[in-house]
């Protein structure tokens, strides 16, 4: 069984180049963006809690329409928070440093094999739940539209027709992300064609 020869890695007391060590170390350049998500991800909370002791205050006021749309209002929000928090875990242990969770008992399952093209998918498909959750209350918010009742709605026919191309237009988006690297991923695997050979190679001296 032959293995690919892995790249002899420097001598610990061996410092890097500057020019080298400047590039490298550019990549911190991204923890204050992190950082904003973080702050970004605490504004949510507090959108979320205002959100719920809304619904709490209004719980024996508003119909079941209207606690669905609320009730969907936190989901989307939950979802986001989700998203932020794929992009700034995910995100610093691709891009950044590695966060050394490996044994942690609260490691999420998916950091363990994270990397760039792992990450653009979840995304992708973070992206669509959030999509489908706004089609969702658009659809109820306008289900008397053109019905001629004297319910008001701020949606429009046309609005309501692209946001669900928007939708479409995500999902096709998210399967050739899955596509693309599902063909990037699919070749064979290093050193397998040349044990194909030699095994081949041994039956005919044989």
């Amino acid at each position: 069984m032959s293995m690919a020869p892995e790249t002899p890695l420097p001598p610990k007391g061996a410092g890097m180049r500057p020019i080298p060590a400047l590039i490298f170390g550019s990549r911190w350049l991204q923890l204050p963006l992190y950082v904003g998500l973080i702050v970004a991800q605490c504004v949510y909370v507090v959108l979320f809690l205002k959100e719920l002791w809304h619904l709490i205050l209004h719980s024996f006021d508003f119909t079941e329409q209207q606690i669905m749309l609320v009730v969907l209002g936190l989901i989307d929000v939950v979802m986001i928070s989700n998203l932020l928090v794929m992009v700034i875990v995910g995100g610093y242990e691709t891009f950044v440093s590695r966060l050394n969770l490996r044994g942690h008992p609260d490691e999420p399952e998916w950091l363990s094999h994270v990397n760039a093209s792992v990450l653009k998918i979840k995304l992708a498909m973070a992206i669509i739940g959030i999509s489908s959750i706004h089609l969702l209350r658009t659809f109820i918010e306008a289900g008397n539209l053109g019905t001629g009742g004297g319910r008001t709605t701020n949606y429009t026919e046309a609005g309501v027709m692209w946001q669900t191309i928007i939708h479409i237009v995500f999902i096709l988006s998210a399967v050739g992300i899955a596509y693309v690297d599902k063909i990037s991923n699919g070749g064979p695997a290093p050193g397998q064609g040349r044990s194909h050979k030699s095994s081949g190679h041994t039956d005919a001296a044989h």
